[in-house]
């Protein structure tokens, strides 16, 4: 994989998350995120599509895009899993210091109507 792919993700505000339905028809979805090190980590309510595909099957790609998923860059392959709860806490504080405000009303909301949610690590391959 290429460093300089990776590279380009560090100055974007969202990603285009490519995951796959069973009969492999891909879906993509514009989410914030956030990088450390060689990881991309990215939240989601717990019930929603994505992290129920990426349970089926971990096999993803993702892309800069803008707010409506309008494609920036180009694909990076990658294995996605779903994180313990130490490593979600540590990403949302990741994400909470990049997208600031935004992001800390949205853990408030979360928060008062008891969503669960579940922090997604994606490792391009």
């Amino acid at each position: 994989m290429s460093d300089d792919k990776l590279a380009a993700l560090a100055h974007e505000k969202y990603i285009n998350l490519e995951t796959y339905r069973k009969d492999g028809t891909p879906i993509l979805t514009p989410v914030w995120f956030v990088q450390q090190g060689g990881n991309v980590y990215v939240y989601s309510l717990a019930n929603a599509g994505k992290v129920k595909r990426i349970r089926r099957t971990s096999m993803v790609r993702i892309a800069p895009c803008d707010m409506r998923g309008t494609l920036k860059g180009d694909w990076i392959a990658g294995t996605a899993r779903i994180v313990d709860p130490v490593e979600a806490e540590r990403a949302h504080k990741l994400l909470d210091q990049k997208y600031g405000l935004l992001k800390k009303v949205g853990n408030l909301f979360s928060n008062l109507r008891k969503r669960e949610r579940a922090v997604i690590n994606i490792v391009p391959s």
